[in-house]
């Protein structure tokens, strides 16, 4: 059954119950003048009526232009400042919203649950047009209630995970199994893999890939998978526990599933006495400027992710006005080779 979108009082609303035009509740609230008292106190009175106030950030009257669009980010704001993913795809978000002379309003949260409740506030409170929707989760509760507050989103992910949703994302299925390809073909055939966190979709759909690629190799091909939570400080635990092993017992070539965590799995290997890529191959994902600064550089599976931002920005906006792309991939990540990956 379909939930029926709470419904929202708008400018119409109240100059239809003050018996005005929209002008003229602009005219009130904007203390311009033009207007009797008793049509100024008639249209307050409404406004309060109906519990309706004027926002800056509410579409304008004009066109369906959105003023400021909301994104909230499940992570720790240290976290959050280090990650190099969500700094260049808020830049490219920004791109978009500054030339229409927008806002974003970004909020850091908990829970999935504490974002559904910051988005009802949001969205009750005339405090933004729209949203981008990030980091599903499988049985997402956010699909709904965007449904249900009729809030118009743009969700960042597989349309798997999105509930329904005008969706844009990567196809990091076809990127893990390149990357498998790539080591395989240099000859490794001990391969380990340092995820994200494993409630997230899109990690999901990673490590099913990562063990189909795995499967469709030679039978004595050995592999590991382990969970993180992104970070640099678990990233380097991980590979510090992949290394640990007897040469022989322990991987050749390690895939990571940010830049972060591959950067401080390079720090690890130097710390064992590894030499990169003599003894172990590394393979970052995202492909930032952090790749092309350690030394060896880091081979990576290289993706624009300022323009993968500016891209979602831009369906959010089509969306408001209609006349938009829909939900589509944008280009997949493709292979960076650089000084970090070598046959075994």
């Amino acid at each position: 059954m379909t939930a029926t979108p709470t419904p929202r009082v708008t400018i119409k609303d109240v100059a239809a119950r003050a018996g005005v035009s929209k002008g003229a509740v602009s005219l009130a609230f904007n203390r311009k003048p033009g207007l009797s008292e008793a049509t100024r106190d008639r249209i307050f009175a409404a406004a309060r009526e109906l519990g309706w106030s004027p926002s800056t950030t509410a579409r304008t009257l004009a066109g369906s232009r959105v003023d400021v669009v909301g994104l909230a980010v499940c992570r720790p704001a240290r976290l959050l400042g280090l990650e190099p993913f969500y700094m260049e795809f808020i830049s490219g978000v920004e791109s978009v919203l500054v030339e229409r002379s927008c806002a974003l309003l970004l909020r850091l949260v908990r829970s999935p649950e504490e974002e559904v409740g910051l988005l009802e506030s949001w969205w009750r409170g005339r405090q933004i047009g729209g949203s981008i929707l990030v980091d599903f989760r499988s049985d997402d509760p956010r699909p709904a209630v965007a449904r249900r507050l009729g809030l118009p989103v743009v969700a960042v992910g597989h349309p798997s995970l999105t509930g329904g949703l005008t969706s844009v994302w990567t196809d990091d299925a076809t990127a893990v199994a390149e990357a498998v390809r790539y080591l395989a073909a240099l000859g490794h055939r001990a391969i380990a893999r340092v995820g994200g966190a494993a409630e997230l979709g899109h990690t999901s759909i990673r490590t099913a890939a990562f063990d189909e690629a795995v499967g469709a190799l030679e039978p004595a091909t050995r592999a590991w998978q382990v969970a993180t939570d992104f970070s640099g400080d678990a990233g380097a635990r991980a590979t510090r526990t992949l290394l640990a092993a007897p040469a022989g017992e322990r991987p050749t070539a390690i895939v990571y599933d940010n830049d972060i965590m591959a950067v401080a799995g390079l720090s690890v290997a130097a710390e064992m006495g590894l030499r990169v890529p003599q003894d172990v191959s590394l393979l970052a994902w995202d492909d930032s400027q952090l790749c092309r600064l350690t030394r060896p550089t880091l081979s990576a599976m290289s993706h624009d992710v300022h323009g993968f931002g500016a891209e979602v920005a831009r369906t959010l906006f089509g969306t408001l006005t209609g006349d938009g792309p829909g939900s589509h991939p944008v280009p997949t990540p493709v292979l960076t080779p650089r000084g970090s990956t070598a046959p075994p």
